[in-house]
C-alpha cells in the first residue's frame, strides 16, 4: 500500500511541472494543459488529504469530483476561446494576443 508521502510527492511534482510550463510555454494549447496538470495536482491532494484525516469520509472525494466537473467546463469554454484566436489571427502564441485589442 502506498503512504500519503507517495501521493504527496507525485502532487508536488505535477504542481511544480505545471507551474514551470505555464511560466514558460507560448503556445496556449501547453498554457492550458499546465493548468489541467496543477489542478488534477489538487484533486491528488483532496483524496489523500481525505484517506489520511477522514479514512471512512468521501468529502475529498467529492470535492475531487467537483473540481474534475469544473476544470471540464473550464477546459471547454477555453478551447473555444482558443480555437476563435486562432481563426482571427491565424496562430495560437500568447505573444499575439495583444493584437486583439481594441
Amino acid at each position: 500500500m502506498i503512504n500519503i508521502y507517495g501521493f504527496l510527492i507525485l502532487s508536488a511534482l505535477m504542481l511544480f511541472i505545471g507551474i514551470y510550463g505555464f511560466l514558460t510555454r507560448r503556445n496556449t494549447l501547453a498554457i492550458l494543459i499546465s493548468i489541467e496538470l496543477m489542478l488534477n495536482a489538487a484533486d491528488i491532494n483532496f483524496a489523500a488529504f481525505n484517506r489520511l484525516l477522514f479514512p471512512s469520509g468521501q468529502e475529498g472525494y467529492f470535492f475531487t469530483l467537483f473540481s474534475v466537473a469544473i476544470s471540464a467546463a473550464e477546459t471547454a469554454v477555453a478551447i473555444a476561446v482558443m480555437i476563435n484566436i486562432y481563426r482571427s489571427l491565424k496562430n495560437n502564441f500568447v505573444d499575439n494576443l495583444d493584437k486583439l485589442k481594441w
